[in-house]
């Protein structure tokens, strides 16, 4: 039986310099990273896909900021935010997949699934959020909205003004699990779990609720890993490997640590909080639940760290 691989691209991967934003700057950045997925499936694996939505989301609140100012139309709220650029990152991840696949003459079926991550609506984040999204605002803008959305909260952000913060709560289930497996099982590439999921809360009577939360992408990536039984999680980056001491002399690489190993970097504080310490969580608790491997890497060394010849990899 063919190895499933799962493989996380990170949101900023695909708007790789300020000005480079565009639908059509996106999309030759995804067909750069395809390349490399399309090369690991050349060599038998399954592979599914997931992404990051973080600048996407960004431009998308803007969008409807911007609208709601000058022509009165109702704000998209967050939670929908993160579904439609579900769609469109999928969408273009999807397509560059197809076409790449013609290219090499390969017949292989591609599919996005728009999914729905379960939270816990007891999770502490929801009483304390942290995660800053969207636009920088004036004080005065940002009490102007938070008349207007009572249940909102506002930061200020290192001097350069107000931010809307959100709750990132941690994901307890992928709910179309079940049908991302079986879309594997019928040999698809699978495009899911995009931005971390579409964050929802689970009622008594089995019902969802869609909520304005940002779950991190890569806790997401490790729970749908777990829960499809792949073998091996990628997470890429904007490093070929992992570091400690990084931006120090004493920098060293990392090609290869055990789980031990990690957590004891982890105690030590060198993998900051705010970038490289939820990839090593997640890729942790998907090594502790069911996983075989873990590589961390960028997207350009794919195809190199699958075959162990780049990339940090975290073993058992």
């Amino acid at each position: 039986m063919k190895e499933t691989v799962i493989v996380a691209i990170g949101g900023n991967s695909l708007v790789k310099e300020n000005g480079l934003d565009s639908i059509h700057d996106q999309s030759e950045a995804v067909k750069e990273v395809v390349v490399n997925i399309v090369d690991m499936v050349q060599e038998g694996y399954n592979v599914v896909v997931t992404h990051g939505n973080g600048p996407q989301v960004g431009f998308g609140l803007r969008r409807s900021e911007i609208a709601h100012e000058i022509a009165g139309m109702s704000p998209v709220p967050l939670v929908n935010c993160g579904a439609d650029t579900q769609g469109g990152i999928g969408y273009l991840i999807q397509q560059a997949l197809i076409n790449e696949f013609a290219v090499r003459g390969i017949h292989k079926n591609v599919a996005t699934v728009i999914t729905q991550v379960e939270v816990s609506s007891e999770d502490p984040n929801f009483k304390n959020p942290t995660k800053p999204v969207g636009s920088f605002f004036s004080k005065e803008q940002a009490e102007e909205m938070k008349k207007e959305h009572p249940e909102w909260s506002f930061v200020e952000d290192s001097g350069r003004g107000y931010r809307r913060v959100v709750p990132s709560p941690r994901p307890i289930d992928i709910v179309e699990k079940d049908a991302i497996k079986s879309l594997i099982d019928g040999g698809f590439v699978v495009v899911a779990a995009g931005g971390g999921g579409i964050a929802v809360v689970k009622s008594d009577d089995n019902t969802y609720k869609g909520v304005d939360a940002v779950i991190d992408k890569d806790f997401a990536t490790s729970l749908l890993a777990e829960q499809i039984h792949a073998e091996t999680l990628i997470i890429t980056t904007g490093v070929s490997r992992v570091c400690i001491n990084y931006g120090k002399p004493n920098q060293k690489e990392l090609s290869k640590m055990t789980v031990d190993e990690t957590k004891q970097y982890v105690l030590e504080n060198h993998f900051p909080a705010g970038s490289m310490l939820p990839k090593i969580e997640a890729s942790l608790s998907f090594l502790e639940n069911s996983g075989t491997r873990v590589i961390i890497t960028n997207p350009e060394s794919l195809k190199d760290a699958i075959n162990e010849q780049a990339g940090t990899h975290i073993v058992k």
